[in-house]
């Protein structure tokens, strides 16, 4: 695959931020014939990426972050969007101030817009409403590859994703060992085979018009337990984990002058206040029962779960901060 650079056509040299003198014959195709099909540049740190993922058949958006420094190959940090897979207004580049804390940052911050209320997970049935999806293969196998090959990465991963996706994070490392080195859930809930746990996916499909039984099958079947990362939890151990959630008693986000897009239903603070108290209570109780799992299988993990707060984005920004420690020792920065 050949990188795209600030000069043209890739040389040995260590990739610089893509600019507009890259053509389109510089992007990678991959061997399953996924390819970057456009690419649109904003500044000389940012653009995105138009992917065509050929398990999906269908063509996706990436916004990138290059690095503050891009004399040298460097990591990646996926970072996944909530429910509304960074389609709505719910999401990092809207909500948070991700991009200025990544300034000065030598990562790649790649952040895919999709997938809404998919879980980022390959599903065993197309959904009338929400039609084929197959984001695990695209996140696992597709998009790497191209997003390595067109930024000259050196290969080093890590992946942070909340509500929604702080779930995806967790099963993505295991569905595909060795991809990444660092994981960050913010607000997410590992136990979906359990019944509670899969109450709460099956909300969270539902709200979108999907039907929970084309992802994995009706509620006894044996697809939950295999994509459960808590079921799977050994298979986390050696990588970097951060996981966070709050209380969903109120805390110092949840007030009127800090309210942020919680979705296309956004009912401002007393939405936050009451259904993200009630989402993030739900979570919290899945976050205590990882960790006491991750403690007697000895796996060590960093857990920031004993502060009051909603399901909400000031706590998520708050949450992205605070894990960037983890996560730079897995992208060994």
């Amino acid at each position: 695959m050949t990188a795209l650079t600030m000069a043209g056509p890739a040389t040995a040299a260590p990739p610089d931020p893509i600019t507009s003198t890259a053509t389109l014959s510089d992007t990678p195709v991959s061997e399953d014939g996924s390819a970057i099909t456009a690419f649109e540049i904003h500044d000389s740190r940012n653009l995105t990426l138009h992917v065509r993922s050929e398990a999906m058949g269908a063509e996706y958006e990436v916004d990138v972050q290059r690095p503050a420094d891009a004399s040298a190959p460097r990591p990646v940090l996926y970072l996944l969007n909530g429910a509304g897979g960074g389609q709505d207004t719910a999401n990092w580049k809207r909500n948070t101030n991700a991009d200025q804390f990544f300034a000065d940052k030598n990562v790649n911050v790649v952040m895919p817009i999709g997938g809404a209320f998919t879980y980022y997970t390959d599903w065993r049935a197309a959904d009338p409403r929400l039609g084929v999806i197959k984001w695990k293969t695209f996140l696992t196998e597709e998009l790497p590859p191209l997003i390595d090959g067109a930024l000259g990465t050196n290969g080093v991963r890590a992946i942070a994703g909340m509500s929604m996706s702080g779930t995806s994070v967790l099963q993505l490392p295991i569905a595909k060992p060795g991809l990444y080195r660092a994981v960050a859930a913010y607000s997410g809930c590992a136990q979906i085979s359990d019944p509670i746990g899969r109450k709460f996916a099956e909300l969270v499909v539902s709200v979108g018009g999907g039907n929970p039984a084309n992802m994995y099958g009706p509620t006894d079947d044996p697809e939950w337990t295999s994509n459960d990362p808590y079921v799977h939890a050994d298979a986390l151990r050696g990588l970097d984990l951060y996981v966070s959630n709050g209380s969903g008693l109120p805390g110092r986000h949840d007030n009127a002058t800090d309210v942020r897009s919680l979705g296309p239903a956004d009912g401002g603070i007393m939405q936050q206040l009451l259904v993200g108290g009630i989402l993030e209570a739900a979570s919290d109780w899945c976050a205590r029962n990882l960790q006491t799992k991750l403690q007697q299988l000895e796996i060590p993990a960093t857990f920031d779960i004993n502060q009051a707060g909603t399901h909400s984005w000031g706590y998520w920004e708050d949450a992205l901060r605070a894990s960037w420690p983890v996560l730079a020792r897995g992208l060994e920065l």
